[in-house]
């Protein structure tokens, strides 16, 4: 009897450093590729935002077409279909006669929930499901500490992982697949489909972000082509934007790491590389925490007290924020270029998050909520978890006192253009 192995993507969506596909190729005759848009990522939170809006859709759909024509090329396809994971799952299986299904943990209390609701499914019909890891720099396991030890202080976690653990080389990406004979592989929907306006590209952008491993690769070559010149703030900002290709897994954290390593000893790739380095540890950071505490980062008072919350003001102030609107040039043009692009740089995203706890006095979770909506490189854990430092009621509070509007302002716009370009 030939074995049938599920592999159900999620948020990793590519073939190169997939340790999920090459094992399932590897341990099976067969494979069924699959991917299920779950109709609850475009609900509405209990803030009145949106999960996902159009822009991020866009790039999820552009993530799903792209992954669907990479295994085709290789002999493959793409199985898609709409609804609940853990109802569609068990009937793939049975009708497949799938022997295993295979996917990649997360860490996020609504992601993992799906998680135990499809395993208990395929658990009645005596079917595994195995989990694997592979959103990471760093493996949990070759971390020099478990995960409840993992110091809180950021900087004393990068101190600790960089002396004592390892980054493992990429898995290959496979050249030639065996899939199982399936008579309707699925329609990927339209944003009109899903019920979501499309956003038209913003003239004043000079960067377009196209979802897929295809486009990730293509845009982590140019990083590595301006790492070969001085090291600008333009340079630091694209190599910044590969953080849509990893929150969507169409890159792994490995593959950016290992190539930008190849560029190490060559001048003035030094400032990029830190850059792109600091980036990766930061996500590993939060993920981590997210594993160790929970959801902790999701609740208003987190690890401490945001302090005064305008209760009164609240909807009043969130909207005039969300919209451009607080009369604070600066704070306004960011939140207009998050509006029309869904992509801000740190430094904006602080600004905007000072700008709303601190002068506005909003409670920070309803910042994190729009943000989930609006950014293209959300993902749970680094959104909530910088939310929460900003708010200061992160995990680590000695960051409270660490960020400084004023400050941040100044290295954000020190010229007044930006606030200029992004007036209205």
């Amino acid at each position: 009897m030939s074995k049938k192995i599920l592999v159900w993507f999620r948020n990793d969506l590519r073939l190169h450093d997939n340790e999920m596909l090459v094992e399932a190729i590897a341990k099976s005759d067969s494979i069924l590729p699959v991917y299920i848009i779950d109709s609850r990522i475009f609900g509405e939170t209990k803030y009145g935002t949106q999960k996902t809006g159009s822009i991020r859709a866009q790039f999820m759909l552009e993530s799903i077409s792209d992954l669907r024509n990479s295994l085709k090329q290789i002999g493959g396809n793409l199985l898609v279909a709409e609804g609940k994971p853990e109802e569609i799952l068990p009937v793939l299986v049975q009708e497949y006669e799938v022997n295993e299904v295979y996917h990649h943990r997360e860490v996020a209390e609504e992601e993992t929930q799906i998680s135990t609701l499809v395993e208990n499914g395929l658990w009645k019909l005596r079917i595994n499901l195995k989990h694997f890891i592979g959103h990471t720099l760093y493996n949990k396991e070759d971390l020099p500490f478990p995960i409840k030890d993992i110091p809180d202080a950021f900087n004393l976690f990068k101190k600790k992982i960089e002396r004592d653990a390892i980054i493992k080389p990429c898995f290959l990406a496979p050249d030639r697949i065996n899939v199982a004979e399936v008579i309707d592989w699925g329609n990927i929907p339209t944003l009109t489909n899903l019920e979501l306006i499309p956003q038209e590209k913003d003239i004043r952008s000079d960067f377009e972000f196209i979802g897929g491993e295809t486009g990730g690769i293509t845009t982590l070559q140019k990083v590595i082509v301006a790492m070969q010149q001085a090291a600008s703030a333009k340079n630091l900002i694209l190599a910044s934007k590969l953080s849509a290709w990893l929150a969507m897994g169409c890159l792994s954290p490995r593959k950016v790491y290992w190539e930008i390593k190849k560029m190490e000893g060559m001048p003035n790739t030094k400032a990029i590389f830190n850059h792109i380095l600091l980036g990766l540890l930061w996500r590993d950071y939060f993920r981590f925490m997210f594993k160790k505490y929970g959801n902790t980062f999701f609740k208003p008072e987190g690890f401490g007290n945001q302090g005064i919350v305008d209760e009164v003001n609240t909807t009043e102030n969130f909207n005039s924020w969300k919209n451009g609107h607080t009369g604070f040039a600066i704070v306004d043009a960011v939140m207009n270029e998050l509006n029309q692009t869904g992509y801000i740089s740190n430094i904006a995203r602080q600004t905007a998050a000072l700008y709303l706890i601190n002068n506005l006095e909003v409670s920070w979770v309803l910042g994190a909520a729009y943000f989930e909506e609006k950014l293209i490189d959300y993902n749970p854990a680094s959104n909530w978890g910088n939310w929460a430092n900003m708010a200061g009621v992160g995990n680590d509070q000695k960051t409270k006192s660490v960020f400084d509007l004023d400050k941040n302002i100044k290295s954000l716009d020190p010229k007044g253009n930006y606030a200029l370009t992004w007036a209205s």
